[in-house]
């Protein structure tokens, strides 16, 4: 059953061509993702969807009589409402069969009456509603029911636009970045809450996890074309790569058509036969197919890093509270070379908290922050950039220089800087104010990269940027060797960079995990009480085996020797490789044999204290 059709919509802004002539549809029950690169069109794409922006041509075509629901990343409350009357508030078919219901018992002789209400209360489910609502904000972190709607933060009136549109059950519901502002739990429950309902969804994402378990069909746009792939993530994955070598293969074709039809029209005389004239036509054709390029310009990323210095940061029983309520209690660590820490924890644990105290934007109420001299902090906050009122793209960058340093002594110009990170020499005049979402977080992490941090602070930098800019962005931080911290809800991204977990229980008790996110769920998981099924003890995991033998603690040592050892080794390799290069002074072969017998000895402590760990567990 058709629930919405496209039909050759296009959209420009001035020059600016977004998409033309562009046609899908949206079937029952298919949870359909949009992927595109920031910039593109998405958000405009769901306007015109929803009915907030109108198409240049073409038409948008609904089936009568559904519900249609859209979550946008501005969603726009009653400040005088409460969480529970904006609720009541809010456009569900429900509420006006429970006011039905209502009514008819104020007039209990008219029993035909009461009937009908009655039996709408049972076909709707609506006895349950109260029970409902508050289970879905109570998920999503919003259990002052009474709170205003004016108190709330941001993230917490995207929860609530989210609730609203949950609660609401419509037939179709079209969502915009509908992970942004959730915490861990909150989204593996929608996952779950998705997968379990009966409700068709079109959505904008960045979550490749929440892409992979909720959407089983994917539709891309890509240089104002739209293409479809009926299936999950991966499968888009797969076919996109094999679509991307064929057409390359076909343009390869067309240039070697095009040669040998380039010669034949200058061959040809000037009188020509109606046969001759229909080949010409087939020429610029061609010549159209032989000259396509794919616009795969990437984001490249680059910084001439500093020189790190023996020490980093060190933090000595730091504590904070904001009145009775406690996010750090006595907490201690001392950072090391080339760490790459993931911080994950509910909403309003402290992780932002520790954040600003470790880069000194706030003081602890207790306990030391001791920084390093040659550290180099590059934060990238939540607030992102703050550009003054009819500033362009480029006077941002040039704030920093007319020029900025590259590795090996290379300049590169603010312009070609910014080139590198997808703004056009068009794109780089225009205001500040007229950038996509995305955009925006792709100009501020160009702000933070090109100061040379060797130590990267990183919250929630996924948010609204596209796959590709994320992919780009995973690569360099696999590359980066200075120390990283992160704080992200992007699963994926997490499990990729992070070596080890800082997880904010809340009350103030941080624990320090050896394994990413996925490495944390499944301990977590193991940890849960056993039935007592033989099922379920045959299938106790290699992490529980382990677990009977060795202290929590242990555990955790463990893990994390795993990862030290791994670390110390490429290390080391890469400093032989320096050796190995002749490109070193004489002063830097002393310096660097000085920091290799250090690893070295290190990784020999390291070893043999993860061969009495292993032992235990053999036993």
């Amino acid at each position: 059953m058709n629930y919405l059709s496209v039909e050759n919509i296009s959209k420009s802004f001035g020059e600016r061509v977004l998409f033309s002539n562009i046609s899908f549809g949206i079937n029952k029950d298919q949870k359909v993702a949009l992927i595109a690169k920031n910039g593109t069109g998405k958000t405009s794409l769901l306007n015109i969807l929803t009915g907030r922006e109108e198409a240049d041509s073409g038409q948008i075509v609904s089936r009568k009589g559904i519900h249609i629901a859209f979550l946008s990343q501005n969603e726009i409350l009653d400040p005088n409402l409460t969480i529970e009357e904006t609720i009541f508030a809010s456009d569900n078919p429900i509420l006006d069969v429970i006011a039905n219901y209502e009514r008819a018992l104020l007039n209990p002789d008219d029993t035909e009456n009461y009937q009908k209400a009655f039996e709408k209360m049972d076909l709707h489910n609506a006895w349950d509603f109260e029970t409902q609502y508050k289970q879905i904000l109570f998920k999503l972190k919003l259990e002052n029911l009474s709170q205003k709607v004016s108190n709330l933060s941001g993230g917490q009136k995207k929860r609530l636009g989210l609730a609203t549109v949950l609660i609401n059950k419509p037939d179709l519901l079209i969502l915009d970045e509908p992970t942004n502002h959730l915490d861990l739990e909150m989204i593996e429950w929608l996952e779950d809450y998705f997968k379990k309902e009966s409700i068709t969804l079109f959505m904008v994402t960045h979550d490749r996890y929440f892409l992979e378990r909720v959407c089983n069909e994917i539709v891309e746009l890509e240089n104002g074309q739209l293409y479809n792939y009926k299936g999950s993530y991966s499968y888009y994955l797969d076919k996109k790569e094999a679509r991307v070598q064929s057409e390359q293969a076909s343009v390869e074709k067309a240039k070697n058509l095009y040669k040998k039809e380039l010669d034949w029209m200058r061959r040809q005389p000037k009188a020509r036969t109606t046969k001759s004239k229909s080949r010409i036509d087939d020429f610029y054709v061609i010549k159209e197919k032989a000259h396509k390029r794919r616009k795969e310009h990437e984001v490249q990323l680059e910084i001439n890093m500093e020189r790190m210095g023996s020490k980093i940061l060190e933090l000595h029983n730091i504590s904070k509270s904001f009145q009775d309520k406690v996010l750090l209690n006595k907490f201690e660590y001392v950072f090391k070379r080339g760490e790459r820490i993931g911080i994950i924890g509910k909403n309003g644990t402290g992780k932002s908290t520790f954040l600003n105290m470790i880069t000194g934007n706030l003081k602890p109420d207790a306990g030391k922050v001791i920084v390093g001299d040659t550290i180099k902090f590059g934060y990238y906050t939540q607030s992102g950039i703050n550009p003054k009122e009819g500033q362009k793209v480029i006077d941002i960058i040039k704030e920093y220089g007319e020029y900025i340093p590259l590795k090996k002594g290379r300049l590169i110009s603010a312009a070609q800087l910014l080139e590198r990170f997808l703004f056009d020499r068009k794109r780089q005049y225009d205001f500040v104010e007229k950038l996509s979402g995305g955009e925006l977080k792709r100009l501020y992490l160009c702000t933070v990269l090109i100061q040379n941090p060797n130590f990267l602070i990183l919250d929630e930098p996924t948010n609204d940027l596209d796959i590709v800019t994320l992919n780009v962005l995973e690569s360099f931080l696999l590359d980066f060797p200075g120390c990283l911290l992160v704080v992200s809800h992007d699963r994926y991204f997490m499990d990729k960079i992070v070596d080890h977990l800082f997880v904010f229980r809340g009350n103030g008790v941080i624990e320090d995990f050896p394994g990413n996110y996925s490495d944390f769920r499944t301990y977590e998981d193991s940890a849960e009480p056993e039935t007592t099924t033989v099922e379920k003890k045959e299938k106790k995991s290699w992490r529980q085996d382990e677990s009977e033998k060795l202290s929590y603690n242990e555990q955790k040592e463990y893990k994390r020797l795993e990862k030290d050892i791994q670390r110390l080794e490429e290390e080391k390799e890469k400093i032989e490789a320096e050796f190995v290069s002749g490109e070193l002074s004489q002063e830097e072969i002393q310096e660097k044999s000085l920091e290799l017998q250090k690893i070295i000895n290190e990784s020999e402590e390291k070893t043999e204290r993860w061969f009495e760990l292993a032992s235990k567990i053999e036993e």
